[in-house]
């Protein structure tokens, strides 16, 4: 297979790093990781030649223009929340233009990556998600509504990740994974509660593997193009009854936890919720149609249930003390 010339946008984040990573290691692509911040990539770059830090930021992206039009493949994961003007100049603005900066002569593939946050069951974009989403959400679901007017269009393939995990000592947590401990310090009493809803996951390993398989495989005329990256549903049932055999906790009786007991707790905890957080609470199934993994491309699977993701992100059972024997003097 030829070598051929890859750029990968926001390589200093979470899912960024496994893809560089395996990139690096799985390949002999030549390599280009634009980052803001060079000392926060924590993979050794140096392990191969033909990989190249590029310092700079989205909102900059003209400076890089020339390198554009020779890239065979754009992995887009850059992204911005936080301050909304930056959020829409990065997600969007920038975006878009990096993407017309390409040569589709040259260009094979784009893979940008969206959020599932925009879809509905049946992967179509969602209207509340453009309506009442965060700012990262709304400029997600903007971008994508822009994808088909793009010279590059044809060759745009979209992936939705769902609930993303990973990170280790060399690579940043994902925000879902370092919210874990204080997630489980909850199991106690969360255990006494179910709830009608349900969700996919991923972890960031797992969005290496098919994104890497893409890079060398693109999807042929007439395939999917828009992929969202996840694990079969989960129901919320499922997810603590997994957690509370992984730490030795049993369920007993269970209330369920209705839309309208939630809203006593949200009341009685003085717990503010914005309009997306409203809208959140009262769809609750987030899943979608035919998710993808590596297994969809006959790779293994790196987290496939719960106790995966607990062992991954090196989290474990409180062990019980042990009783020594007391002896009489």
């Amino acid at each position: 297979m030829s070598s051929k010339r890859i750029l990968l946008t926001g390589a200093s984040g979470c899912i960024g790093h496994y893809i560089a990573e395996r990139l690096i290691q799985a390949t002999d692509h030549e390599l280009f990781l634009l980052v803001r911040d060079p000392q926060k990539l924590k993979i050794d770059v140096e392990a191969r030649p033909g990989v190249t830090v590029l310092q700079g930021d989205m909102r900059q992206i003209e400076r890089f223009g020339n390198l554009l039009k020779t890239i065979h493949t754009a992995i887009l994961t850059a992204t911005a929340w936080g301050d909304p003007q930056m959020t829409y100049d990065v997600n969007v603005v920038k975006t878009i233009r990096l993407m017309n900066l390409l040569d589709p002569e040259v260009c094979e593939q784009v893979i940008y990556f969206s959020t599932e946050s925009i879809l509905d069951h049946d992967n179509k974009p969602l209207k509340e998600a453009g309506e009442i989403g965060t700012d990262y959400i709304r400029t997600k679901y903007i971008c994508h509504q822009q994808l088909p007017k793009l010279a590059i269009a044809p060759k745009i393939t979209t992936v939705f990740p769902t609930l993303v995990f990973g990170g280790d000592e060399t690579k940043p947590k994902s925000h879902l994974t370092a919210g874990l401990p204080g997630v489980i310090r909850w199991l106690g009493l969360a255990r006494f509660f179910k709830a009608d809803a349900s969700f996919h996951f991923v972890h960031g390993e797992d969005i290496a593997r098919v994104v890497v398989h893409l890079t060398d495989n693109p999807p042929p005329a007439g395939a999917a193009r828009e992929l969202v990256l996840g694990s079969a549903p989960i129901t919320v049932n499922q997810a603590i009854a997994d957690l509370c055999r992984y730490f030795n906790k049993r369920i007993y009786l269970q209330i369920p936890l209705t839309p309208a007991l939630a809203n006593i707790f949200i009341r009685v905890f003085r717990i503010r919720m914005a309009a997306w957080d409203r809208f959140c609470l009262n769809y609750r199934h987030f899943t979608h149609k035919d998710p993808v993994s590596p297994a969809q491309f006959g790779l293994p699977v790196y987290c496939e249930t719960i106790s995966d993701l607990m062992r991954a992100s090196n989290i474990g059972p409180r062990k019980k003390p042990v009783l020594r024997p007391k002896f009489e003097e």
